[in-house]
C-alpha cells in the first residue's frame, strides 16, 4: 500500500512538472523549429511591463549581465538580470533623484553616459555597484557622443549645443522562416529603443506595453556550452 501511494505521489510530480512546463511553453511564443522564442512582457517579471523612456545593457567583471530600464520619465531604473535570458530576474526597481527623462548614450567602461531631453544636460550612471547604479550631474553642457576616456578617471569632452532628437515609434514584426512558407510570431508596438546582446543572440526592445525579449537559442546555447568549456 506505501508503494502504491509513493508512486501515486511521483506520478503526481511528474504531471505537475509536465503542465508547469507546458504552461510556460504555451505564455511565449516558439517558432516552428523552436529556436526562435518571443517573451513578452506578461511572461517577465511584473516590472517590465511598465513604460520606459530608455535601456541600457552593462556586463559586469563577475559574469553576470545587467538590464537597466529608465522609466516613470527618468525618476525611477529598473534593473534586470539577463545572464541567462532563460531566467530573467528583477535585480531592483530604485528612484533616481533625475532632472527630467533622459536617454542612454553609450557606455563608458563601468559607466554609462546619458542625456536629459528637455534640459540638454549629460550625466554619467555609476554603475561600479551595478544593482545600485547612482546618477551624477556633469556640471556644463557637453557633447557626450564623442566623448573620449582618460584611463578610468576622466573624461575628454566637446563643449557642445545640441537639440533632441525624438526616437521613431516603430512596430517591429518578428517572422519565422524555419518553414516553407513564412509566418507571423509576433508584433511589437511602438518600439523607440533597442539593445542586443550579441554574445547569447538576444534582443531587447522597448515599446509602449514594456519590454520584449526576443531570443535565438541556437546562439544561446553555443554561447552557454563556451562559457562551461572555458570555466573547465
Amino acid at each position: 500500500m506505501k508503494d502504491m501511494i509513493k508512486s501515486t505521489l511521483a506520478l503526481g510530480l511528474v504531471v505537475a512538472a509536465s503542465v508547469t512546463s507546458t504552461a510556460s511553453m504555451e505564455a511565449e511564443i516558439y517558432s516552428k523549429s523552436k529556436d526562435l522564442v518571443v517573451m513578452e512582457p506578461r511572461d517577465l517579471p511584473q516590472q517590465a511591463a511598465a513604460p520606459g523612456n530608455s535601456l541600457f545593457l552593462h556586463s559586469d567583471n563577475a559574469g553576470s549581465t545587467y538590464l537597466y530600464i529608465a522609466q516613470h520619465e527618468g525618476t525611477r531604473i529598473s534593473i534586470f538580470d539577463v545572464t541567462d535570458p532563460a531566467r530573467i530576474k528583477l535585480v531592483a526597481s530604485h528612484p533616481l533623484e533625475a532632472n527630467g527623462t533622459f536617454d542612454f548614450v553609450r557606455p563608458l567602461g563601468r559607466h554609462a553616459l546619458v542625456s536629459f531631453r528637455d534640459s540638454q544636460q549629460d550625466a554619467i550612471l555609476d554603475l561600479r555597484k551595478a544593482e545600485r547604479p547612482v546618477l551624477r550631474m556633469i556640471p556644463m553642457k557637453t557633447d557626450l557622443r564623442s566623448a573620449e576616456k582618460l584611463g578610468e578617471s576622466g573624461l575628454l569632452a566637446a563643449s557642445q549645443e545640441r537639440k533632441y532628437v525624438p526616437s521613431v515609434a516603430r512596430n517591429y514584426q518578428v517572422i519565422d522562416l524555419s518553414t516553407s512558407d513564412p509566418s507571423h510570431l509576433a508584433t511589437v508596438p511602438d518600439v523607440r529603443h533597442r539593445v542586443d546582446n550579441n554574445y547569447t543572440g538576444t534582443t531587447f526592445l522597448l515599446g509602449s506595453n514594456g519590454l520584449t525579449v526576443v531570443r535565438r537559442l541556437e546562439v544561446e546555447n553555443a554561447y552557454k556550452t563556451l562559457q562551461i568549456q572555458r570555466r573547465n
